[in-house]
């Protein structure tokens, strides 16, 4: 099995419907529903205090405590 890099996000934004997805060749969006289900249900103030972790692998919620994978989200879109 080859190994793969993993994917990193340079920035991120959130929109009433979804989340966006800043990376070095493109950009991801997703809508809320295929992010999670706590995310799907959130309000736009817990939805906006997302934060990019400082390698751009992740992003964590803390109004939510959710922490998901930019790989994850990628495989997901």
């Amino acid at each position: 099995m080859q190994k793969t890099e993993p994917i990193t996000a340079t920035a991120i934004e959130t929109t009433r419907e979804s989340l966006v997805l800043v990376l070095a060749d493109r950009r991801v969006r997703i809508p809320w529903e295929r992010c999670s289900k706590k995310l799907a249900s959130a309000t736009k103030l817990q939805r906006s205090t997302a934060e990019l972790s400082p390698g751009g692998y992740g992003i964590h919620w803390p109004l939510l405590d959710e922490d998901l994978s930019i790989n994850g989200l990628v495989r997901e879109a």
